[in-house]
């Protein structure tokens, strides 16, 4: 948060109430808000060792002109000033069309136990809130509040192998795999255990995929059923996903029925 916040910002809460109790000539003499966008609207996430990447844009409006529009990602139960947890940008850089001013900024976040901002621990992934300042060059402040939220998750890899292959009609094939995550607090790749999984199957013409069965994966999330083989095609497990990781789904597996 700017140096210049520091000093005029109040908690998102007590912005609000200020903003409710002002009369309207004077919240209309205030930098208005109107759009906030991180990632594109999307979930953010993060692998066990790369640095990821995205930017957030913001427009307000505000009639002597915006000097200045920012945005906050941070993690925590409270409210942003005690905060366990910051991602940080760059310095914004803001176009303005008649008295409309909208800039945007890149952020960078990493799998990181040290406590610091633009790194992530393990306890961290799930939801994090979004806040906005804007400031007019006449040095008002306006739009201090939490907009939104954001997942940030620990990237997920789902994979498959159906064998024997060839194999005869009506006779059995294993198909095996792994739901893994990232564990950000090791940066490594983990079996991601508790997890509903589906086993599906597509023939070899069609574009359709139709759920087999469901496995729950165990602590080191590996996956190993069996099914009859019926008919050339592709199977494939797929994970719906949670708040904390992403969905995921493998490549399928042909398997040539004889």
């Amino acid at each position: 948060m700017p140096i210049r916040a520091l000093a005029a910002a109040t908690t998102p809460a007590a912005a609000l109430l200020t903003a409710l109790s002002v009369s309207p000539a004077q919240a209309a003499a205030a930098p208005v808000i109107t759009k906030v966008v991180v990632n594109e609207g999307k979930n953010i996430v993060v692998g066990p060792t790369a640095v990821t990447k995205y930017s957030a844009q913001i427009t307000a409006k505000y009639s002597p002109g915006i000097s200045e529009a920012t945005v906050h990602l941070w993690h925590g139960s409270g409210d942003y000033d005690t905060a366990d947890g910051h991602l940080s940008f760059d310095a914004p850089r803001c176009t303005t069309s008649g008295t409309t001013t909208t800039c945007t900024m890149n952020y960078q976040v990493k799998a990181d136990t040290r406590d610091m901002i633009n790194v992530v621990s393990n306890a961290k992934a799930g939801t994090w809130h979004i806040s906005a300042w804007a400031y007019g060059k006449d040095r008002t402040q306006g739009g201090s509040y939490t907009f939104d939220t954001r997942n940030v998750q620990r990237a997920s890899k789902l994979t498959v192998n159906a064998a024997p292959e060839p194999v005869k009609k009506g006779k059995t094939i294993t198909v095996t795999g792994a739901l893994t995550r990232a564990n950000w607090n090791t940066r490594t790749w983990a079996g991601y255990s508790g997890q509903k999984v589906q086993l599906q199957y597509r023939p070899k013409n069609s574009t359709t995929y139709t759920t087999l069965k469901t496995l729950t994966t165990p602590s080191n999330g590996k996956l190993s059923t069996t099914t009859k083989a019926s008919a050339d095609g592709y199977y494939r497990y797929i994970f719906a996903g949670t708040s904390t990781t992403p969905a995921a789904k493998a490549t399928g597996d042909y398997v040539n029925v004889t």
